[in-house]
């Protein structure tokens, strides 16, 4: 069994809190988005961990490695986009097929130990990235493929739920199914 594309527009989390993990980021400020990034790399050192990094929780989910890679690749692209909205007048950003890009990048097949690196070393970059905007660049504005349109402040609250929501997914929830 694949992977059921996700094709939800997740945009509504900039208005409302997540029902599932709960983030609400109506209440972040850009400004706590590095210290937020780190906090979350680090959470995720110690997921890839565990014995069964690798098992799905059942065949149409990923494994917890699959989210890692796809958490770190999240903050590679992000960061890619945060430079292209701070050096260039409203960017157009083109389709991520993160499906497409698990399944290109054999996400299950990447070594857990390599794959908690390049997401540390991910984080530190975006945090960086995210800790170097002035308060002046806030307002700029960037594009996705789809037409929905970010501010740096809203692409940086968009952007941390993923990692967070993301940790959710692979965190034990008693008696919820498809969970780990």
């Amino acid at each position: 069994m694949t992977i059921e594309p996700d094709t939800k527009d997740w945009t509504w989390v900039l208005d409302k809190p997540c029902p599932e993990c709960g983030f609400d980021a109506t209440s972040v400020s850009v400004d706590a988005i590095p210290r937020l990034t780190l906090e979350n790399a680090a959470q995720w050192a110690r997921v890839l961990q565990r014995d069964d990094v690798a098992e799905r929780p059942r065949p149409d989910v990923w494994s917890p490695l699959e989210y890692a890679c796809h958490v770190r690749d999240v903050f590679r692209l992000f960061n890619m986009r945060l430079g292209v909205m701070t050096n260039e007048d409203e960017p157009r950003f083109a389709n991520w097929d993160q499906d497409e890009t698990a399944l290109s990048e054999r996400y299950r097949e990447q070594e857990p130990a390599d794959v908690g690196r390049g997401l540390a070393e991910a984080a530190e970059v975006i945090s960086s990235s995210f800790a170097a905007v002035s308060p002046d660049q806030l307002g700029r504005r960037g594009f996705r493929s789809d037409g929905a349109e970010f501010t740096i402040d809203s692409f940086a609250r968009y952007f941390i739920h993923d990692p967070v929501h993301h940790l959710w997914d692979v965190t034990p929830h008693s008696g919820e199914v498809g969970n780990l």
